[in-house]
Order: C-alpha cells, then sequence, then structure tokens
C-alpha cells in the first residue's frame, strides 16, 4: 500500500501542488499542523521519507526523534505516529475512531513498537492523531 501520492524522489511537489492534493481537508491539515507547533518544539522539513511507498512528507522532529510526519493523499492525507509497545497497550485502550483503530491494528510489530500510519479525513481523525502525539510524547519522554 503506497501513504503518500508523491512518489517520485526526483520531483518534489511544491506548496501548491499539495495543497491541490488535500483538497477540501485542507482545513484539517492546517488545523493538525498549527496544533503541532504550538504544543512541541519542533523542526520541519518536507522530506522524501522510506522510499516510493511513503514519499514526501512533512516531517516533524523533536530533537533527533521523530514525532510525526504528515503525507498528502489523493483528498486526505496519512499521518504517522511511531508508538512504543507501552504506547500501543495504551492506545488500544482508548476511544479512538475507526481510521486510528485500524491504522494500530494494521501496523506491523516490532520490538520496538509500531510504525502507525492514520487515514486523515475528518477532524476526528486529527483529533486522535493528536491524542497519539501526545501519548507518544509521553511514553517517549521527547518534549
Amino acid at each position: 500500500m503506497t501513504i503518500g501520492i508523491f512518489t517520485d524522489k526526483k520531483n518534489q511537489p511544491t506548496e501548491s501542488q499539495v495543497l491541490d492534493a488535500i483538497d477540501a481537508k485542507l482545513s484539517i491539515w492546517e488545523d493538525l499542523i498549527a496544533f503541532i507547533r504550538e504544543e512541541y518544539p519542533v523542526q520541519e522539513e518536507f522530506k522524501f521519507m522510506y522510499g516510493k511507498n511513503y514519499g514526501w512528507g512533512l516531517k516533524f522532529r523533536i530533537k533527533t526523534q521523530l514525532l510525526t510526519c504528515l503525507y498528502p493523499a489523493d483528498g486526505c492525507f496519512f499521518a504517522q505516529v511511531n508508538l512504543s509497545p507501552e504506547a500501543v497497550e495504551k492506545a488500544l485502550q482508548m476511544q479512538l475512531g475507526k481510521n486510528a483503530q485500524q491504522a494500530i491494528a494494521r501496523a506491523h510489530p516490532y520490538p520496538e513498537g509500531r510504525w502507525v500510519f492514520i487515514r486523515v479525513e475528518s477532524g476526528a481523525d486529527a483529533g486522535d492523531v493528536q491524542r497519539l502525539l501526545v501519548l507518544r510524547v509521553q511514553t517517549k519522554r521527547l518534549g
């Protein structure tokens, strides 16, 4: 499964192309970015991530640790939240929406946790991402 739609490493999409791809979900994209910038001391960059199955994404780091990466998709976007095993257990007990629950269930378990890719199609999905980011920071002590 491809995460983002901009998968050509040699062609970095313009801001206009990113915004056009996200389309009707643009306000959700902007609100989530504003939340991240307000809540965390992040450094951000638009970067080609992990190869053609992921593509270009807006990466947010706290010091050297990835907080999240947002991948533009067709009419929506994906948010990557890497959760430790402890955070996964706590997340499974949270009242999350369908997209977040499915993303956690789909994510391959590794000894260090799971890479969770949540399809963000609504404000509720973005709220789930926010809650998982808080959990990530608390369990990894990033902030």
